[in-house]
């Protein structure tokens, strides 16, 4: 057994768990603050019924959040010393500033959400609803800064052994940072949207609730056009990004073995790493040239210009990749659909597409799943991408039996607490409005 390759897939399981929540809360806040204002405004009960029905799922899906997410702070210094030895000065600042400048932030104001309707003014309880939704979108900046800088480094120099922050301007703001936060903040959007719209749909489809399932699910259906739509615009920049700044993961991303002028972009395959081929595939001629530099006969660096002990492993990549696309094509399609339904007036009661979001809820967070392990492992055999291989990142004293116990038990662990929340969740998208205080 390898420690590293176990310290690995630890990581992966427990940074893949933990980010079902938070991609959760992005889009879920946006929506308590859409309805917040309306309820502002007009002062119906509907509205500020909606909320507080969402500020209690938004309250469970925070608190299985922050549990899982204390796991990660903890690893970089059981798992991987070596890169808190060396990088841990930079990435340490925007980790603590996450902390108190985010987590705080929305959590206080949390509380006023979940206890304080009653007892603060009407404007205060509003604000409170925006500095929530402002919270956890500033700590997907600075969790984001700092993932970004270890996919492209910014701000600092290597002095005996150890990287010493130069500029906390470069190093936060890099090469990657703005596009991956923006492109991060809408796929979460598509999925707390996408949540919202299947209980809604949940709701009209069993005959329950529809005076507040109805603008429920006008409102989360405006967020998932708006953001599949979008998405397409910055996962596009982003691919441009990747391309300039980790040529290396593009390339693996497109199984490009080879240097091309009028580069192909592949659409589907099954990419050979030995005989360095992708059999069966289906690609469109010059089209990543275009994409990438806007010029269909411009050059795109292959996989053959890096050495081979610094490619990704190409099958994960690719087709983690490609089937995120798809799924992002998918929620194009279904945006235009359930556009058309919403202006023609006919979503409300079409059994059929109100099902469909039903089944759709997953859908999303399969969508992001993918897109992490397409980021993560198109970044090896980097830690931090052209500074720190990752056999060079892990801990030297933890060996391999150690990981795969807690490895094992994490497993169990986030098991038990997947059903307890899908259990909890159950129970009060059951109960629904019935016993909402508002």
């Amino acid at each position: 057994m390898d420690a590293v390759f176990l310290s690995r897939i630890q990581f992966g399981l427990s940074v893949g768990f933990h980010f079902i929540f938070p991609s959760l809360t992005l889009g879920l806040t946006l929506i308590i603050s859409v309805f917040e204002t309306l309820n502002y405004k007009s002062g119906s009960d509907r509205y500020r019924a909606v909320s507080s029905f969402l500020i209690r799922i938004f309250a469970l899906i925070f608190t299985l959040g922050v549990a899982t997410g204390i796991v990660l702070e903890f690893s970089f210094g059981t798992n991987w010393a070596e890169y808190s030895r060396l990088v841990g000065d930079i990435f340490g600042a925007p980790l603590a500033a996450e902390a108190i400048f985010a987590f705080f932030l929305e959590s206080v104001f949390l509380g006023i959400l979940l206890f304080g309707r009653k007892k603060v003014s009407a404007k205060a309880y509003l604000v409170s609803a925006y500095l929530v939704t402002f919270g956890s979108h500033l700590s997907a900046f600075w969790i984001l800064a700092a993932n970004s800088w270890m996919q492209t480094p910014a701000g600092f120099t290597l002095i005996e052994g150890r990287a010493v922050l130069q500029s906390f301007f470069e190093a936060v703001f890099n090469h990657s940072t703005l596009i991956r936060l923006v492109h991060v903040v809408l796929s979460s959007w598509i999925a707390g949207s996408a949540f919202v719209a299947g209980i809604s749909a949940f709701y009209l489809i069993k005959n329950k609730f529809n005076e507040h399932a109805k603008p429920m699910l006008k409102i989360a259906i405006i967020i998932f056009i708006f953001s599949s739509i979008a998405i397409l615009v910055s996962g596009h920049t982003h691919s441009i990004q990747v391309a300039r700044t980790q040529p290396a993961k593009m390339a693996s991303f497109e199984a490009l073995w080879k240097t091309e002028k009028g580069a192909p972009m592949s659409l589907i395959g099954i990419p050979c790493e030995e005989e360095q081929k992708t059999y069966l595939e289906i690609s469109v001629p010059r089209l990543l040239s275009l994409l990438i530099d806007f010029n269909p006969d411009s050059e795109v660096i292959g996989l053959e210009a890096f050495p081979e002990d610094e490619w990704p492993p190409i099958i994960p990549t690719y087709l983690s990749y490609h089937v995120m696309i798809g799924l992002g094509m998918l929620f194009i399609v279904m945006a235009f659909i359930y556009a058309f339904l919403l202006f023609d007036n006919k979503l409300y009661d079409n059994k059929k597409w109100l099902r469909v979001l039903v089944f759709a809820i997953p859908l999303p967070h399969i969508a992001i799943q993918l897109g992490w392990i397409a980021a993560e492992v198109g970044r090896q055999p980097w830690a931090v991408y052209g500074v720190l291989r990752t056999s060079d990142a892990a801990s030297r004293v933890v060996p391999a039996g150690q990981i795969l116990f807690t490895l094992i038990m994490f497993g169990i662990i986030y098991t038990l607490l997947f059903c307890m929340f899908i259990y909890i969740l159950i129970k009060l998208i059951n109960k629904g409005f019935e016993s909402v205080d508002y």
